[in-house]
């Protein structure tokens, strides 16, 4: 199967739903040394029907009738094979500008740099390359994330404080396959190479 790139935030979401393996670099524009660390994102799709759209539309005096879904995510450290910490989480939905879907508004419960609800603007470029940009009360951040493959993906983002001070935030990111998805994945190069 061919891959295509998701057009649209709820596309985006059923793309990346699953656990993936995320290394990433943080280099720190002002006398912080740069730092390095693996970890591993959960995604999970929300559908309308979750209480929490409802609760966080509300919360940013959207009507919820005009969301399409959302997702849940949460992030732990590469090594911890404990139950993901809630505390370490966010749901994110989705409230697009138009049937299109190209763009809209994402609403968070919690944002990544301050720990606040927020709500960002996101679009598609004509290259399937999502950018997000975010308004904190002290900060920006705009983070732009694509697909290189179905079980690879790109995140960069950068950080502006008040103080001038940036950071910016490099990710590369690989899908936790399943002996299942593996198996898929024999057949499918079998397949070609009989064909």
């Amino acid at each position: 199967m061919p891959f295509v790139q998701p057009m649209t935030m709820m596309e985006f979401f059923q793309k990346s739903e699953g656990v993936w393996f995320t290394q990433r670099s943080v280099h720190h524009f002002d006398a912080v040394a740069d730092q390095s660390g693996e970890s591993k994102l959960y995604v999970q799709v929300i559908t309308l029907d979750d209480p929490r759209v409802k609760t966080i539309c509300e919360s940013q005096g959207i009507d919820p009738a005009s969301a399409k879904g959302g997702a849940s995510f949460m992030w732990q450290e590469h090594d911890d094979d404990r139950e993901p910490d809630p505390d370490r989480a966010a749901v994110l939905v989705d409230v697009p500008d138009d049937e299109t879907g190209r763009s809209g508004k994402l609403l968070r419960n919690q944002g990544y740099v301050e720990r606040i609800p927020v709500v960002s603007r996101y679009w598609f470029g004509q290259d399937g390359i999502l950018t997000i940009d975010t308004e904190y009360e002290t900060n920006q951040g705009q983070e732009r994330c694509w697909f290189m493959t179905d079980d690879f993906r790109v995140r960069v983002s950068t950080v502006r404080m008040m103080n001038g001070v940036y950071l910016m935030t490099y990710c590369s990111e690989r899908r936790y396959l399943t002996e299942a998805n593996l198996a898929q994945m024999v057949q499918q190069n079998l397949s070609r190479v009989s064909s």
